[in-house]
């Protein structure tokens, strides 16, 4: 009886402290894990806000430029024109010769279409586009008229060779 209640203790304590060290072990290994995903968070968010730089959304002073409610005139909502304007510039791909803000003629049997559009600032759009086999960018310069009708104008366009 005696050597059954030594075993009986020796195997209490020697699983109290396997347990103990299990949970030790976790909490250790959460909080490794916890600190890489938020280092990466860090990460991720701070290569998000340098690559946000430039465009309307966080450029304060282009978007002081659509309240011209100070001058008299009309107040445009930049976070409503950001899509009008692409909606407007993307609406172009319909045309049969292809865009014609993607500043490159037809080539072959298929059209230039814009693919992407970042918006930079109160005045400034770059766009991707292609026509299936060729690629390049455009730099496009765009006004907001007090009619509220947008135009734009290429200003500089390239083609990547194949």
């Amino acid at each position: 009886m005696l050597y059954l209640f030594i075993l009986a203790i020796l195997m209490n304590i020697f699983t109290y402290m396997f347990y103990s060290r299990e949970v030790k072990f976790g909490e250790e290994r959460y909080d490794k894990t916890t600190k890489k995903l938020r280092d990466s968070i860090n990460l991720v968010a701070g290569k998000l806000a340098e690559a946000d730089y430039f465009s309307l959304e966080h450029n304060e002073n282009a978007q002081n430029y659509f309240d011209n409610s100070a001058s008299g005139g009309k107040a445009i909502l930049f976070e409503k024109l950001i899509p009008v304007v692409t909606e407007k510039l993307l609406d172009l791909n319909a045309n049969p010769n292809g865009n014609p803000y993607t500043g490159q003629d037809k080539i072959g049997p298929n059209k230039f279409i814009i693919n992407k559009v970042k918006i930079l600032n109160h005045r400034w759009i770059i766009a991707d586009y292609s026509n299936g086999e060729l690629w390049g960018e455009v730099l496009l310069k765009y006004f907001v008229n007090d009619d509220e009708s947008i135009n734009f104008e290429v200003n500089q366009s390239i083609l990547y060779q194949k």
